[in-house]
């Protein structure tokens, strides 16, 4: 049961392989057996590759079966068009396009393999770029919010440089009517004289403006803190909302790319693996020598083929025959007089119907 399914598999023509001994129709279970395990990890692969994109199981199995029947009816295809020449220089240039194909559809089967395979480094590699990506997008929002709070803090710094520069404005004057009013400095009078009571007054009048610019000053920080949180919490927000689609950086091209920077030994070696898995069933056929199969399957065709050949000549035959035969019995009644007078007779006849039909339109028309 299982060497007749692999036969199957391999594309070969059962009603002549059963005629065949059982060492023909080994080889051709062996081929065929190689086709379908082809096509199984072929499915394999593509349920792997289609679940990191859909990230769905059932999903994936379901087209990873559609793409292995399609692996396995283009093997079985490519195997079972190749066939045994009297020459290895004709069987290899039939196989060429077959090779190729081959090597194709290695690589597509080879690739999500190796993303399994590799999976873990694969991971850390992803990792590394996701922190760069992470630190970039940082950059770069706070590009857009860094100059407004800088301007915003400047502005607070400014309004605090004012306060300050009132105050030491305010402490110099109370120096001034402290050393007044001790005798120190000024009229060096001691005692609180007229003198003294301006410079008070001065003193009390940068006092309270001091107070109100205090006052003012405080208010505007307040409002420009309020504008510098609300930045921060929009790049927060911004941050955050960016932040998943950069935790999802691991679909299929972010997996291929971080495996083109792993070391390509591996991998190399990997897709060998599966190109001598997929080349195995052409270069079988190739190497092997010709059997009892081969000449059987020869011997039908060209029967078949020589028989159509026979019934084309033939016909070409038949056909130049019967043309030399009218163009000899044409020849010999074209000079008969029977059928001179005979075609004399229609030829008047149908110059009467003409002249006559034209003396009708012409009457008509009139």
């Amino acid at each position: 049961m299982l060497k007749q399914f692999f036969i199957l598999c391999s594309g070969a023509d059962t009603d002549i392989l059963n005629d065949c001994s059982v060492g023909e129709q080994n080889k051709y279970a062996g081929i065929g057996a190689t086709v379908f395990f082809t096509a199984v990890m072929a499915t394999i692969a593509a349920s792997y590759a289609l679940y990191t994109v859909f990230d769905n199981l059932y999903t994936s199995i379901f087209f990873g079966l559609i793409w292995g029947l399609l692996i396995f009816n283009l093997d079985r295809y490519i195997v079972s068009t190749i066939k045994k020449r009297d020459h290895i220089i004709d069987e290899i240039l039939q196989a060429t396009p077959r090779l190729f194909l081959a090597v194709i559809i290695a690589v597509v089967i080879s690739k999500p393999l190796e993303l399994k395979i590799f999976e873990k480094e694969i991971n850390q590699v992803l990792l590394e770029q996701k922190n760069d990506l992470t630190l970039a997008n940082q950059n770069q929002i706070a590009e857009q919010f860094n100059p407004k709070i800088a301007e915003l803090e400047q502005q607070i710094v400014n309004l605090q440089s004012q306060v300050e520069t009132k105050e030491t404005e305010v402490n110099a004057l109370y120096n001034i009517y402290i050393s007044e009013a001790e005798g120190t400095a000024g009229t060096n009078l001691l005692g609180k004289g007229p003198v003294y009571k301006e410079k008070r007054d001065k003193h009390d009048a940068a006092l309270a403006e001091l107070q109100q610019l205090k006052a003012d000053n405080t208010s505007k920080i307040e409002a420009i803190e309020v504008q510098i949180t609300s930045l921060q919490n929009d790049y927060t927000n911004n941050v955050t909302t960016s932040q998943p689609i950069i935790d999802n950086f691991d679909g299929l091209m972010a997996r291929v790319t971080a495996l083109d920077k792993l070391p390509w030994l591996p991998s190399f070696f990997i897709f060998l693996l599966f190109l001598a898995i997929e080349t195995s069933p052409i270069i079988a056929k190739l190497l092997a020598s010709k059997g009892e199969f081969d000449f059987r399957l020869q011997d039908q065709e060209t029967t078949i083929q020589t028989w159509t050949m026979q019934k084309v000549a033939e016909r070409q035959l038949l056909l130049k025959t019967d043309n030399d035969i009218n163009n000899k019995v044409y020849t010999e009644i074209a000079d008969e007089e029977a059928v001179i007078n005979y075609k004399r007779k229609k030829a008047r006849e149908l110059m009467q119907f003409q002249a006559d039909a034209f003396f009708n339109n012409q009457k008509n028309a009139l």
